[in-house]
């Protein structure tokens, strides 16, 4: 019984770590609450983000990325999930 549950334990935690990348997401924070994302904001949860990487973002270039800008950064992989 004790080999079973440990194999199960083992098991669950394993297909955990597995599925974990897929589904996780990076959680960006607007501490000033405007509605769109500073470089200093998404480099709390980017902090690899660098001057290149939030231009080509910024597809509008208006100086902030907004929530769309940003999902579609993601998406072409410009920035990890």
């Amino acid at each position: 019984m004790t080999k079973l549950t440990l194999t199960a334990a083992a098991t669950a935690a394993l297909l955990g770590a597995i599925a974990l990348p897929a589904f996780a997401d990076t959680m960006v924070t607007d501490a000033n609450d405007d509605g769109v994302f500073s470089m200093e904001e998404l480099m709390v949860a980017y902090p690899e983000l660098n001057e290149e990487t939030f231009t080509a973002a910024d597809t509008n270039a208006d100086g902030v990325v907004d929530p769309d800008e940003l999902a579609a950064a993601v998406t072409a992989g410009l920035l990890p999930a």
